[in-house]
């Protein structure tokens, strides 16, 4: 198939089967990451926190791009006096004073706006810049189970940051023509984070999104991927749909807008997933499904 080269396939393999499993009884924390665009990530990292709360999972959403739309989606309309991540990062502010109560029981949030893009630049000059998030998540790991967070569409210091303090990132993957592009750029990346900054970095796994059963192409690429990854590919599908579409400009976790939506299926069907082998991790010591066993 065109869009999934095999020499491009096997290479990318071998990258994702390196990736370790391996224990932990603090918050698990779930970078949800892929510097191509418009592949779901915001979608993914709301809707996987909103589930994950709802199954009584405690967790945190941090919301990493400046473009704030995360932070939008969960239900917070645009407020300049709003405490975000910025002030934490770059001003140090507590994490009490920038922590938000979302409208999802067991849900906290971190907002982001604007002031971010300012953050990626002031970082550079910053002593140990790529730990930042690292530290101010560390003393705050213990009072949840999950921590996602939502990464900007680039590799810059703010994604940087997210890798550094993640135990696994989540890789959505839309279902269409050139699928692969630019995975292979976050896997090195990922390799060299491993090697270089965060060694017990994993995969939480592959996500397949904007998934139309009506035509061929999604169809194919999505039997691809799990040729070439196996079980690295979640189980879950999230299929386009427009009722997942709508739920932002609402203000609303699809669970809330319309929970008999294939949308809402399909993320609760994830939350299940990644619940199930965080439970394979920290209670019987197996890796999991996606952890490259």
């Amino acid at each position: 198939m065109a869009c999934v080269p095999r020499e491009t396939s096997c290479i990318l393999r071998g990258i994702l089967l390196s990736f370790r499993g391996s224990g932990g009884l603090l918050a698990r924390i779930i970078a949800v990451a892929n510097q191509k665009g418009g592949v779901g990530k915001t979608t993914t990292a709301v809707n996987l926190a909103a589930c994950l709360a709802a199954s009584e999972q405690s967790t945190l959403l941090v919301d990493c791009d400046s473009q704030a739309n995360a932070t939008a989606a969960i239900g917070f309309p645009k407020d300049p006096s709003r405490r975000t991540l910025y002030q934490c990062l770059i001003l140090n502010e507590p994490f009490d004073k920038i922590v938000q109560k979302s409208q999802v029981e067991g849900l906290d949030v971190v907002p982001a706006d604007k002031n971010l893009a300012g953050a990626a630049v002031e970082l550079v000059l910053a002593e140990n810049r790529e730990y930042k998030l690292q530290a101010i998540l560390n003393a705050i790991r213990d009072r949840y189970k999950f921590i996602v967070l939502d990464c900007p569409p680039a590799l810059d210091l703010l994604t940087l940051n997210a890798l550094v303090s993640a135990s696994a990132v989540l890789v959505p993957i839309q279902c269409e023509y050139l699928a692969l592009e630019g995975v292979s750029e976050l896997l090195d990346t990922l390799m060299r984070i491993r090697r270089t900054l965060n060694p017990g970095l994993e995969i939480e796994g592959i996500l397949l999104t904007m998934y139309d059963e009506r035509t061929t192409l999604s169809r194919q690429v999505a039997s691809d991927l799990r040729s070439f990854f196996g079980t690295q590919v979640f189980q879950s599908v999230i299929y386009r749909n427009v009722r997942l579409a709508e739920a932002p400009s609402f203000g609303k976790p699809i669970i809330f807008y319309d929970i008999h939506s294939k949308g809402a299926e399909g993320y609760t069907q994830l939350a299940q997933e990644v619940i199930a082998n965080a439970a394979k991790r920290t209670g019987t010591g197996a890796r999991s499904a996606h952890s490259g066993a």
